[in-house]
């Protein structure tokens, strides 16, 4: 006697079937940004070709400044980052890959298209500063978990740069107070006064900052 079995194939899967993962984005790029980009790209006569190259031109010690041009996707280089958003290419130079991470391409009427970035520019290197012993990781401590905080409600932060055998920190500061008439003022008397309060070894802070090139420059 026999039966009749109808037996379930198991569908074979390939090793390569595997789910897409969402792709991380370097730069995220808003539907606003989308459209205006896409408006300034299909005024260039290669427009079918082009994306928007995303490069971080400034020196260490400056506040982050960019350059955002259409440039052939095909002659990215190799190490460089490209990504399509809504049929939008973009292109993040390589060595700007670290200091874009996370960052957002917006655009308003009122900004015009404006990178929103969350990392903080290189600190500059100063010639016979110490940046790599216990009081500056002391240093960096209270700056990260108070002074900081506190500026950033002005859109400004403060960087340490080193100190020297004799006790003084040096710092700049960027964002909104680079430049600022009050920095000076928020230098001496409020960062100061924290890092000599809260740091054992710092008798002195010295302001590094260039506030000639700043939004609202000053000489001093």
């Amino acid at each position: 006697m026999s039966t009749d079995v109808t037996a379930t194939e198991t569908p074979k899967v390939s090793p390569f079937d595997v789910p897409a993962e969402p792709v991380e984005y370097i730069v995220a790029v808003t539907p606003e940004a989308v459209a205006k980009l896409k408006e300034l790209r299909d005024e260039e006569p290669e427009k079918d070709r082009l994306g928007l190259r995303i490069e971080v031109v400034s020196s260490p010690g400056e506040d982050f400044r960019y350059d955002l041009s259409f440039d052939v996707v095909t002659q990215a280089a190799f190490a460089d980052e490209v990504r399509t958003t809504d049929g939008m290419k973009t292109i993040v130079a390589a060595n700007s890959i670290d200091l874009l991470q996370g960052s957002i391409l917006d655009y308003t009427a009122a900004q015009g298209l404006i990178i929103r970035n969350p990392n903080k520019p290189l600190a500059a290197s100063v010639e016979g500063l110490v940046r790599n012993d216990e009081l500056s990781a002391n240093i960096e401590t209270v700056l990260a978990g108070e002074v900081n905080p506190a500026l950033a409600s002005h859109g400004g932060f403060v960087t340490f740069m080193g100190h020297d055998t004799e006790g003084t920190a040096y710092l700049t500061m960027g964002g909104g107070c680079h430049g600022c008439s009050m920095s000076r003022m928020t230098m001496l008397e409020g960062v100061q006064t924290t890092l000599l309060e809260k740091v054992p070894g710092v008798l002195k802070v010295r302001d590094l900052t260039d506030h000639a090139s700043g939004d609202n420059p000053y000489y001093t």
